[in-house]
């Protein structure tokens, strides 16, 4: 999100359908969040092991408008009294981006709202923000999510600095693919956290291969 384009409204609504989670949430200007809804699909994927692309789009299509009526309810507010409407673009599922996309711009043309164009990794450092209350900026920020294990340089809330990522899965999706593999339920890293509670961590020593080398 570059810059500032709200209104003199203190609201806005923001819109989440990267992957396999419809979201979407109302935050005032202070960064309190009046309401937080996402329709969840592991259900939907649990049989397969793992996100299933055109089950994910499809599942966003039906619930996108539901979930966004739900955040407005629950804030208490409508979309007369937003100041404009923030939507994830990048990166994630291209169908799931486009349902969350094409929903936000429909209610940006709609109403005359100035729609915000959300980096979603970006996002996952400002919320360290938001939780913390306070400016925590710069910073060292470790992303590390399902589709993504990245490292950044955040020079400011709107200004971050990629360092390196993983040269193969990212954490998240080695978890799910490990469960699978396991015959473990969907999604992995719940199951796997369960079984390792009761494991003996020094039973199989694990290498560190990268360690030493200059691109690590």
């Amino acid at each position: 999100m570059k810059g500032s384009q709200l209104s003199d409204s203190d609201l806005l609504l923001a819109i989440e359908s990267s992957c396999d989670e419809t979201g979407a949430a109302v935050i005032r200007r202070d960064l309190c969040i009046l309401s937080n809804v996402v329709a969840s699909q592991n259900e939907l994927h649990e049989r397969f092991g793992g996100v299933v692309p055109e089950i994910a789009s499809r599942a966003h299509v039906r619930c996108i408008l539901p979930v966004i009526d739900e955040a407005l309810r629950k804030a208490g507010t409508n979309l007369d009294d937003l100041s404009a409407i923030a939507v994830v673009t990048q990166p994630g599922l291209v169908g799931s981006l486009l349902v969350g996309l094409t929903a936000a711009k429909t209610l940006a043309l709609a109403t005359g709202l100035p729609l915000i164009a959300v980096n979603h990794i970006e996002a996952h450092l400002y919320a360290c923000r938001m939780q913390a209350g306070r400016d925590i900026f710069p910073a060292i920020g470790l992303v590390v999510s399902g589709g993504h294990t990245n490292l950044y340089d955040c020079h400011g809330p709107t200004d971050f600095e990629w360092l390196g990522a993983t040269i193969d899965d990212a954490a998240g999706e080695a978890f799910d693919k490990i469960a699978k593999t396991l015959g473990l339920s969907y999604p992995g890293g719940p199951a796997l956290e369960a079984l390792a509670e009761g494991g003996d961590a020094e039973r199989y020593p694990l290498p560190r291969m990268l360690l030493g080398r200059k691109d690590c």
